[in-house]
C-alpha cells in the first residue's frame, strides 16, 4: 500500500506529527503485518503439553509488552486448531495487548470493559482476574455484543456478565462502582489502515471530529463509574493527537481528581504491530467526582427495592436440581460467590464481586446477554448442562471424560456434531476434551456418546 493510496489530509497530519520519521512510517505500510495470539491463563496454566505444542507448531515468539502474547508464523492457521475451539488462546493484534497490561487488573476486583466487542481485552482482563471478582463486559451494538458473549463462553470465563447498553445507561446504574475500567474507545481507526484497508474509505477530518465528540461523551460516563482510588485505561487504535493526547488532557482539565499515571504509543515502524495508544489515569481516594455525586443523588431518590414475586423460590428450586445433577455428573464443581438467576428456562450463576452486591435497580431493564456462568437448560423434569459450563470446567471435576487427540479423526467428528464410541460402562454426561482442554458435552449410553456440541458451533470444513 503506497502513500498515494492514503487520504491526503491523513498524510499531511502524519508528516507534521512524525517529521523525519514519517518516511519510515509510510514505508511500514508495505511491510507484512504482525500476527498474534495471547494465551488464556484460565486454561494455559493447567495445559503444559498443549502450550508446548503450539510454541513448536505455530513457531511462536514473544510479544515484548505482554507476557502471555506471542507472534505466530503467518503460514499457520491457529484459528482452525481444536485448541482454539477449546479457548486455549485468543487471536489478537499484538499492539492491542498493551492496553490491559497497562490497566493491570487484579483478582477479586470489580472491573468494567465498557466497549468490549469482540472480546480480546475482556478475555485478557478475565485471564488476569483468575476467576475471582466481577467483570462486566459491555457492547452497545447487539450483533457485536453477541460475538462478545460467544468469546466469553469459549474462553471459559465464569465471572463475567455481558451487557448491551449505552454508556450513560450504565453510569446511571453503576456510579462509583468499579475498581478498574477499560475504555477501548471507538475511534477513527488510523492504526488499522494496514490491517483493514476498508478503514481508509471511512476516514476524513470530519470523521475524526465525530470520533472525538463521541469519545468525550463516553469518557464522562466512565469517570462517573470509577471508584475513588480506581484506575481507568483509555485506549484507541488511532494516531490522531485529537483522539489521544489532547483528549487525555481534556479529561485531566475536567476531572482534577484524576492523575495521569502512564501513557504509551505503539508505532508500526518501530514495533511489530499496528498503531495503538494507551493512557492510564487514577482517581484520587478522597471523595467522588461531581458527576458521580449527581448519579448517586438520583439513585438515592429511587426508593426501596421492588418485589420479585416467586422468582427467588423458582431459582432456588432450579439450583437444587442443578446441584443434584452435578453430584452425579460433575461432582468436583464448586460454585464461586454469587447467586442463581433464571432467564426463562435458562439457569445462570450471577457472579458477585468482593464487597459487591447487585441491586434490583442495576438488574431491572438492563439488557443482559450472559448473566455470568450459564449452568443449565431446564428441560421439564431434567437438567441439561450448558455448553458454557463445559468450557469453564476442568476434567478432574467430571465423573466421566472423553479425551481426544487434537489431530485425530475423532476430534474432527466431534466438532462436526457426530456420535462417538465410548466404553460400554459409561452412562451419563461426559466432558469431551482435547489434551485435557474442554470442547463440550456428550451424553453416553450403550457404548455411544451422543453429541451435545451446540449446532451453531459445529465445524463442517
Amino acid at each position: 500500500m503506497g502513500k498515494e493510496q492514503l487520504p491526503a489530509d491523513f498524510v499531511s497530519r502524519m508528516q507534521e506529527l512524525l517529521r523525519e520519521e514519517s518516511d519510515d512510517f509510510f514505508a511500514s505500510y508495505d511491510m507484512p503485518r504482525a500476527q498474534g495470539l495471547r494465551l488464556n491463563l484460565l486454561k494455559a496454566e493447567r495445559a503444559a503439553e498443549p502450550v508446548r505444542n503450539i510454541l513448536r507448531d505455530f513457531r511462536l515468539s514473544p510479544v515484548p509488552w505482554c507476557g502471555t502474547g506471542y507472534y505466530y508464523d503467518e503460514t499457520v492457521r491457529p484459528g482452525k486448531h481444536p485448541y482454539h475451539t477449546a479457548g486455549l488462546y485468543y487471536i489478537q493484534e499484538p499492539s492491542a495487548m498493551s492496553a490491559v497490561e497497562m490497566l493491570d487488573p487484579q483478582p477479586g476486583e470489580t472491573i468494567l470493559d465498557l466497549a468490549a466487542a469482540p472480546g480480546g481485552k475482556t478475555s485478557h482482563i478475565a485471564s488476569k482476574m483468575a476467576g475471582r471478582g466481577l467483570l462486566i463486559a459491555n457492547e452497545i451494538h447487539p450483533e457485536r455484543a453477541r460475538i462478545l458473549s460467544e468469546n466469553v463462553e469459549r474462553m471459559g470465563i465464569s465471572n463475567a456478565v455481558v451487557t448491551s447498553a449505552a454508556p450513560d445507561e450504565l453510569s446511571r446504574r453503576f456510579p462509583g462502582c468499579f475498581d478498574r475500567i477499560m475504555l477501548d474507545a471507538p475511534c477513527s481507526g488510523e492504526g488499522m489502515f494496514r490491517k483493514d484497508p476498508g478503514a481508509i474509505d471511512e476516514w476524513s477530518p470530519s470523521h475524526v471530529e465525530l470520533c472525538v465528540s463521541r469519545q468525550w461523551d463516553i469518557v464522562q460516563d466512565a469517570c462517573a463509574m470509577l471508584k475513588p482510588g480506581g484506575t481507568l485505561a483509555y485506549s484507541t487504535c488511532t494516531f490522531n493527537e485529537d483522539e489521544n493526547e489532547k483528549l487525555v488532557q481534556r479529561i485531566l482539565d475536567r476531572y482534577p481528581e484524576l492523575e495521569l499515571r502512564g501513557m504509551k504509543r505503539l508505532w508500526p515502524h518501530r514495533e511489530r504491530g499496528e498503531g495503538h495508544f494507551v493512557a492510564v489515569l487514577v482517581k484520587s481516594a478522597e471523595g467522588a467526582s461531581a458527576a458521580e455525586r449527581v448519579h448517586a443523588e438520583a439513585e438515592s431518590k429511587r426508593g426501596g427495592k421492588p418485589k420479585r414475586g416467586d422468582k427467588p423460590s423458582a431459582e432456588r428450586s432450579a439450583l437444587e436440581a442443578f446441584k443434584a445433577w452435578a453430584e452425579q455428573d460433575l461432582p468436583g464443581h464448586v460454585l464461586p460467590p454469587g447467586a442463581p438467576l433464571l432467564f426463562g428456562d435458562e439457569l445462570y450463576w450471577l457472579p458477585a464481586g468482593e464487597g459487591w452486591s447487585w441491586s434490583e435497580h442495576q438488574l431491572r431493564g438492563l439488557k443482559i446477554l450472559r448473566a455470568g456462568l450459564h449452568l443449565a437448560h431446564l428441560k421439564k423434569n431434567r437438567i441439561e448442562p450448558a455448553h458454557a459450563l463445559a468450557m469453564a470446567s476442568k476434567p478432574e471435576q467430571a465423573a466421566r471424560t472423553v479425551d481426544l487427540s487434537p489431530d485425530s479423526a475423532e476430534v474432527s467428528a466431534y466438532l462436526r456434531g457426530e456420535t462417538l464410541s465410548v466404553p460400554s460402562e459409561y452412562k451419563g454426561w461426559a466432558l469431551v476434551t482435547t489434551d485435557g482442554l474442554p470442547l463440550g458435552w456428550g451424553k453416553s449410553s450403550g457404548g455411544q456418546l451422543k453429541n451435545h456440541l451446540p449446532k451453531g458451533l459445529r465445524q463442517f470444513k
